[in-house]
């Protein structure tokens, strides 16, 4: 571990993707600070959840792709491996970890291996016996999947999604409880792998989503065999099968629960400090991700909805410049989300504005090209032609969404978007057309005469 300082500039509770960003900038600013981290360096993003999720979503959409090509020419028998696909997806994030631990190392960075307690305002009790003094502290432990009564965890029928992408085999049935964003990749990537999938939804599917996007994918899973057992509850699981309030039961193999987060407090005892939780158990904090202690930030999961690592980063930033004396605040407009699900589904902004214009994927030559028969853009705007919120649902979307956050950032307008010389032939000329329909000069899709 090394030497410890007496006292530090900044102490870092968790090294998961909010928390490396903030040591890590905190440290570009001339800081001491130390994270403290229970297990590996990046976090459930890194080790259990984004990365790996969407490296096996990518490897199954390679699989899928090439035995459903038929008329594109591409045809044979392809197997896959599972026990290769897991150690691919665990290299991936062993590769990434080291990655981060060398950026904090390089950043001159202290990392201990532990838990940590806050014994006050200013003083960490470590696991290893040391306690640390700080003079800012920052928490960034996130969040772990939500527990269901009835369908307690026992880390082979019952699992949660991360262990769900930790598996070394591919079940043959699976039921997923919950119908968000987690549930639907999943669903997605084991259907595509060979499962028989099954998902339990209380409503509807991605049921907080735009019904038009909601519809496409629930389309989709349904034409790769996906079962969606909507407006029922699971009431019990003998091992073999689940049994729902309907009366009707599932075969399966494994059940994962995905019902969602709660925020990871365990073991700070934050009763010896000032800081407040709501009633939810979320940290409370200020436009500056500052506590009800002054000595005290709080990012990510842990601070509340929504859950997602991009928000944590740029938190991170936030809270490591305020730790290091700058004036600093968490003040940007739109928080993009992306849904890897097929096809994804990704939004920045709102589309409840005033005027909402949706332009067809299939216009764009890229989309004729690959067969994208389906997708669209939504560009939602003010009576200015302030751009509001755009939602982009097909390939690359997840790619294609920074151009609407940036635009929503900067407070561009339709014209902005409509005049920027997009790369042809790409699916982004599809944001650029939406814009255009919106200004009532389509080029390459008819809405009739009249008609904006």
């Amino acid at each position: 571990m090394g030497s410890l300082p007496e006292e530090i500039d900044l102490a870092v509770i968790g090294g998961g993707v909010g928390g490396y960003v903030a040591a890590i900038r905190a440290a570009e600013l001339g800081k001491s600070v130390t994270i403290v981290e229970k297990e590996k360096m990046g976090g459930h993003c890194l080790n259990y959840a984004c990365i790996p999720s969407k490296t096996l979503i990518h490897i199954s959409d390679l699989l899928y792709s090439a035995t459903h090509s038929e008329n594109m020419g591409i045809s044979g028998t392809l197997s896959i491996d599972a026990k290769k696909m897991h150690d691919w997806r665990i290299g991936v994030s062993q590769k990434l970890e080291k990655g981060v631990e060398s950026l904090c190392r390089s950043n001159g960075i202290e990392i201990v291996k532990g838990e940590a307690t806050f014994l006050n305002s200013n003083t960490l009790q470590l696991t290893n016996g040391t306690s640390l003094d700080f003079k800012k502290a920052i928490i960034a432990t996130g969040s772990i999947p939500s527990e269901l009564k009835g369908f307690a965890f026992n880390g082979s029928s019952i699992i949660d999604y991360k262990q769900a992408l930790s598996l070394d085999y591919i079940p043959k049935s699976i039921a997923i409880i919950g119908a968000g964003y987690v549930s639907v990749e999943i669903a997605g990537m084991f259907a595509k792998l060979g499962s028989q999938v099954h998902v339990i939804a209380r409503s509807g599917i991605l049921s907080k989503f735009d019904p038009d996007a909601t519809a496409l994918v629930g389309k989709r899973l349904g034409d790769l065999g996906v079962k969606i057992h909507a407006g029922v509850t699971p009431e019990k699981y003998d091992g073999k099968e689940v049994k729902l309030s309907d009366g009707t039961s599932i075969e399966t193999d494994v059940v994962v629960v995905a019902i969602g987060l709660v925020p990871y407090t365990n073991g700070l005892e934050l009763e010896n400090t000032k800081v407040k939780l709501d009633d939810r158990g979320f940290i409370v904090v200020d436009g500056s991700l500052q506590t009800a202690d002054s000595n005290i930030l709080a990012i990510g999961d842990v601070v509340g909805e929504p859950m997602l690592a991009h928000k944590a980063i740029r938190q991170g930033v936030v809270a490591g410049e305020k730790a290091a004396g700058l004036n600093s605040g968490f003040d940007n407009l739109v928080i993009p989300a992306v849904i890897f699900s097929d096809p994804e589904v990704a939004l920045a902004g709102t589309l409840n504005a005033k005027n909402v214009k949706k332009f067809p994927m299939s216009a764009v030559g890229r989309g004729v090209a690959l067969d994208m028969k389906e997708g669209f853009v939504k560009i939602a705007y003010d009576d200015e032609n302030i751009v509001k919120g755009v939602e982009i649902v097909g390939q690359d979307a997840n790619a294609m969404i920074a151009e609407a956050a940036l635009a929503i950032e900067m407070g561009a307008n339709l014209e902005d978007i409509a005049d920027t010389i997009h790369p042809h032939p790409t699916f982004s000329e599809a944001v650029q057309e939406a814009a255009e329909a919106a200004l009532g000069r389509p080029l390459h899709f008819y809405y009739g005469k009249g008609t904006k």
